[in-house]
């Protein structure tokens, strides 16, 4: 059957085909793999207890850490003589306070924690009772930093854990020592924790029977985001193609395609009507093409990452090759669709393919040696046990992926959410942005496992290691001009990680710095406000500069970035506008197939 209508996949030696997997050879009468099998099965039944990490990989950080300590007579010596320093601080403060309520602190909390900013912890003895929690916490910080002979991944793991731990039994996290909490309580005679039992009793069935969080249901795919006007214009076995509606007389003659993370649903950058990336485009005159990725299920676990090349970011190409025969691409890739499209790019240099008038980044890696947070996740023996759960299953599911971002900010993600919903008896309104968040989607085993080894741990891109229908394949043979975006507060794609485009490209390269994170930063509509972004442009030849010396020298712009980017994508295209094209090509074989959003983007 066709690839095209969804059908089965062709033979490996097929083109279009799905990847297969080689046998292991026999030793001593019995397949190598059996032995491989009983090691994964283990593996993945422990999983089931320990959430998905490794115990080992905590282990040995922990004994990394501890039997260092204790060979390291002068770090005990300096904890010792911190921690009596600490509780002299807080017996002077104490001794302020008793004579003067209003004396300052002795200790403020970090930028970004407001746990203790409220007026009712100003009080004489919630005052010191969280102040003697940031004491403790700062303690922690040096007991578990600067460990002679500690490796530095085992010491950000155990920091990790003993901040984990921390913000576990902070004081704002229990009625009897919240003054907020037990305010409230007074004032409403105990309702607001009748409203959090309800919440808390509501949230535990929906995660239960895999429903979406309260108040998502406002916010229908096709009805409410993603509403943007479009037709499915091509389908494969993995990925649907929509070619949007102009919405001008005339548009570009470039079209741009857009390839999003298959981590997530592709409307993200379509969400309502006022903050959708794609209408925006539309509107600037852009002929846009937009990738929407399958939901894997466990019968696509051998789908690799050259499958999600070849049938994604290429097939896309080509769709839109017969659409718009002769006419080059702005390619934009936002997360791991920008990796994929970075590692395609480079591919197709090779092969001297060059249909791709520029490249776009968004808040994508392409060398992973300063990944951020996920790298606390990320070591051989971490890879081994989630691979081993993956093989299980057959993919990795999206509870287990959202697990881990809500840990590495369980304080805004985990803990805020306890005392505004369960203590305080209060509900988030609910937004499109967050809706979006809890429609996740699956990963395939044998993709997931290359990105985090060949990608991420090894980092065989960067290093142009990374082969390609057997030929190495490097970042500097792509010429087409690249714009890069960070975002300032970005837990998964950090912006000094993004800015290493810069060493790896040998083009020119326009880097935009935009206030927020990972997702909210991106989702930046014009009009929204307090926002800005810094940007500047590397030309092929000159000097390289350090992020620092870029963000002291980059020019510094109020507003949205997509205006930027639209000058830039208006300045690398033909100077002259055309009539805007028909939706698909049914003579060439790309017929529309369905309205926009799709039908990938349903799937649950």
């Amino acid at each position: 059957m066709d690839m095209r209508s969804g059908g089965p996949a062709h033979k490996a030696h097929d083109p279009g085909a799905l990847s297969a997997v080689e046998p292991s050879p026999a030793a001593d009468g019995l397949p190598e793999e059996a032995f491989r099998h009983l090691d994964k099965l283990a593996a993945a039944t422990l999983a089931r207890a320990t959430f998905g990490l490794s115990p080992a990989a905590i282990g040995l950080a922990y004994a990394d850490w501890a039997l260092h300590l204790a060979a390291a007579p002068g770090k005990q010596a300096e904890l010792v003589m911190k921690a009596w320093r600490k509780l002299a601080r807080l017996s002077e403060q104490a001794a302020r306070a008793a004579a003067d309520p209003q004396a300052a602190p002795c200790i403020e909390p970090l930028p970004g924690d407001d746990r203790f900013r409220g007026e009712a912890w100003q009080l004489p003895a919630y005052k010191m009772l969280y102040q003697s929690f940031l004491l403790t916490q700062q303690w922690w910080h040096n007991a578990t930093h600067d460990v002679p002979g500690v490796s530095r991944h085992h010491e950000d793991v155990v920091f990790f854990a003993a901040r984990q731990l921390l913000d576990m039994v902070s004081p704002a996290n229990f009625l009897a020592t919240n003054p907020e909490v037990l305010r409230r309580t007074i004032e409403t005679g105990g309702t607001n924790l009748l409203r959090g039992a309800i919440n808390a009793a509501e949230d535990a069935r929906r995660a239960a029977g895999h429903l979406p969080p309260v108040g998502a249901d406002a916010f229908v795919v096709g009805r409410d985001v993603a509403v943007t006007p479009g037709k499915v214009v091509f389908r494969n076995h993995l990925i649907e193609l929509i070619q949007y509606a102009p919405a001008t007389e005339t548009v570009h003659a470039e079209p741009i395609l857009i390839v999003p993370a298959w981590i997530m649903k592709f409307y993200i950058l379509d969400l309502s009507p006022q903050n959708s990336l794609v209408r925006f485009l539309v509107e600037q005159g852009h002929t846009v093409f937009c990738v929407s990725w399958r939901n894997v299920t466990g019968e696509d676990r051998e789908l690799s990452l050259d499958d999600y090349r070849r049938l994604g970011v290429l097939a896309a190409l080509d769709a839109v090759e017969a659409i718009l025969p002769g006419r080059k691409v702005h390619a934009a890739g936002y997360c791991l669709g920008g990796t994929l499209l970075a590692l395609t790019a480079a591919a197709m240099a090779e092969t001297g393919d060059d249909r791709l008038a520029s490249m776009t980044l968004l808040a994508a890696q392409t060398d992973f040696t300063e990944a951020g947070e996920l790298q606390l996740f990320i070591d051989e023996s971490e890879v081994s046990f989630l691979e081993a759960m993956m093989w299980e299953r057959g993919v990795l599911d999206s509870e287990q992926m959202a697990g881990a971002f809500q840990m590495l900010r369980s304080n805004d993600l985990v803990w805020s959410r306890v005392i505004r919903d369960y203590l305080m008896g209060e509900r988030q309104p609910m937004i499109d942005l967050m809706a979006w968040n809890a429609d996740a989607t699956r990963m395939p085993y044998r993709m997931h496992s290359q990105y985090l080894r060949e990608l991420f741990l090894d980092n065989d891109l960067a290093a142009g290691r990374y082969r390609v229908d057997g030929q190495a394949i490097e970042i500097q043979n792509i010429k087409a001009p690249i714009f890069a975006v960070g975002t300032e507060r970005d837990h998964v794609a950090p912006w000094r990680s993004v800015y290493k485009i810069h060493y790896l490209a040998d083009t020119e390269v326009t880097f935009a710095l935009t206030v927020g994170g990972h997702n909210a930063g991106i989702v930046s509509e014009p009009g929204h406000p307090r926002r800005s972004f810094k940007i500047a442009t590397h030309s092929d030849g000159a000097l390289h500069l350090s992020p620092e010396e870029w963000l002291e020298t980059a020019e510094q712009r109020p507003g949205s970035w997509w205006l930027a980017w639209h000058d830039w994508l208006a300045g690398h295209s033909s100077r002259d506008r055309v009539a805007p094209p028909a939706m698909g090509a049914p003579e060439a074989g790309y017929p529309p197939l369905a309205d926009a959003p799709g039908t990938y983007v349903l799937q649950k």
